[in-house]
């Protein structure tokens, strides 16, 4: 019997060491959160607009080599007073020739450099794009978590209701209290279970967005995503501009734009400069001797009848530096006028946060602790205890919404600057 004892003491041991490992892992997962840095590299990796755009990018290389080129050779073959039975062995001449343009020195590099330039326009695309998916699922990812915290707060409201509902009862069982108070507290926790359905839409369209910007399927299941961040934003206004202007990637871009601008203008003044062609020929003869020739040859584009294709074209590429430089300074004006505007609203979003987290939440939970207590005793009626418990609910949900605000406004501020702050 003692030996029987023994074994179900281990048995009960090993029972107990296996339940607790089990619920271990259970609240391990319970607590579980969606990395939001790891779900921005994975976006980065898998997300079709940017492939595209990488693609984009490698294409764009790829014409470089081709600029830097010369134009392919030219081999010809010449039958001169062939016999009319076009017996071409018995041609009086044949001549067989290798033709090569070459172009004025410095029209290749600068080809070249256009080429380089449109490329490298293309990859600040591309960074551009970067940005952008990034404040996209940073956006995605916060509008998840306030539709949980919403559907969190939600429960946390229909606890209380049922808590308010039992009090009524109580109170009618007892007639201290009236029909009317324990129908107004059903009415209303019916009110709650129709927002249900809503808020899990909600939940379920965020959750759906954030799949899709990551290239998963919309019904994926996700983490819990991490609470916003707290904390005054103190970046000053000159700092962020000067970050901007070297680091965003359409400012790059633009920039870039009137430099390819001045090199297309300094090739279209180079187009005046004619261009060599070589050709290397030999002369095969029926009945004399065979030989070796060459032909040198120019174009000649300052001829009256040409010049104006060629001045309009000098023309032209001035005409694309102006705009470009326009559209620079178009960018920058705007740029530092969306990183007034994005500060503005960060902080205000913060300030908005801080007022309801240390002032009308707490107030509003004590309203409604009052209104329990007022309406137990008498003092106040069930609608004032609705109202508080309304009250709470809203003004929980602007905090939440506050801070959900200031990220996505931080998001698109970091898009704007082009950098993570």
């Amino acid at each position: 019997m003692k030996w029987i004892a023994g074994l179900l003491c281990v048995s009960i041991m090993m029972a107990s060491v296996v339940f607790a490992s089990v619920t271990l892992a259970e609240d391990q997962l319970a607590l579980k959160t969606l990395d939001l840095p790891g779900v921005i590299a994975e976006a980065l990796a898998r997300n079709p607009e940017i492939q595209a755009a990488r693609q984009q990018w490698e294409a764009a290389s790829k014409r470089v080599p081709q600029a830097r080129s010369l134009e392919d050779p030219n081999l010809s073959v010449q039958w001169w007073n062939a016999p009319e039975s076009f017996n071409l062995g018995r041609a009086q001449n044949t001549i067989i020739g290798l033709a090569q343009k070459f172009p004025f020195p410095g029209k290749l590099a600068l080809k070249e450099e256009i080429a380089t330039r449109s490329a490298e326009m293309t990859e600040q695309a591309l960074r551009a794009r970067e940005r952008d998916l990034t404040a996209r699922v940073k956006q995605a990812y916060y509008d998840l978590f306030f539709a949980q915290k919403a559907i969190q707060i939600h429960h946390e409201q229909v606890d209380l209701l049922k808590q308010f509902l039992e009090i009524a009862t109580a109170k009618f069982r007892t007639g201290k209290g009236t029909q009317v108070d324990v129908l107004k507290a059903q009415v209303e926790l019916s009110t709650l279970y129709q927002r249900l359905p809503v808020l899990e839409q909600q939940r379920d369209t965020a959750q759906a967005r954030l799949n899709t910007l990551v290239d998963r399927d919309p019904r994926f299941p996700l983490d819990a995503p991490q609470a916003p961040r707290e904390g005054r934003f103190d970046k000053d206004l000159e700092e962020l501009y000067q970050l901007a202007a070297t680091a965003r990637p359409e400012l790059k871009a633009a920039e870039l734009a009137v430099r390819r601008n001045e090199q297309s203008r300094a090739l279209a003044r180079r187009q005046y400069y004619p261009d060599l062609n070589v050709a290397v020929q030999r002369f095969q003869n029926f009945q004399a001797n065979d030989g070796f020739g060459a032909v040198v040859s120019v174009n000649v584009p300052f001829a009256f009848w040409t010049k104006p294709k060629y001045d309009a074209a000098v023309h032209e590429a001035a005409a694309g530096i102006a705009a470009a430089r326009a559209d620079l300074h178009t960018l920058e004006n705007l740029t530092r006028f969306q990183i007034r505007d994005l500060v503005a609203r960060v902080r205000a979003s913060w300030e908005v946060a801080v007022l309801y987290r240390t002032t009308v939440v707490p107030q509003a939970e004590q309203s409604v602790e009052a209104a329990r207590a007022g309406y137990r005793t008498g003092r106040t009626s069930f609608l004032d205890l609705i109202e508080a418990d309304r009250a709470l609910r809203d003004f929980q949900l602007a905090y939440w919404r506050a801070l959900v605000g200031r990220e996505s406004r931080l998001a698109e501020l970091a898009q704007v600057v082009g950098t993570e702050l």
